[in-house]
């Protein structure tokens, strides 16, 4: 199973990524071993959460989300907060 998430920081600013485990990445980003974005901008809390079973398909929604505008992803985060 993987997992499509989107992160809201600190300063309002929104992180999307993907992984298998959504609880230990957070805390891996809360660490400073995540991502570089999140090691400027400190991740607050998981906002978005979307369930794939295969990696490519969580890869592709992830590369989608990452070209929507913020107004856009705050409209999908409003529909269908914590996942589908």
């Amino acid at each position: 199973m993987y997992y499509l998430y989107i992160i809201r920081c600190k300063d309002k600013s929104l992180y999307t990524g993907i992984t298998t485990d959504p609880v230990r990445r957070f805390k891996e980003h809360r660490e400073g071993a995540g991502a570089r974005y999140t090691r400027s901008h400190a991740p607050e809390r998981i906002v978005y959460v979307e369930r794939f079973w295969r990696r490519g398909s969580a890869q592709k929604r992830e590369a989608a989300i990452k070209k929507l505008s913020r107004k856009n992803k705050l409209v999908l985060m409003g529909k269908h907060p914590y996942g589908i």
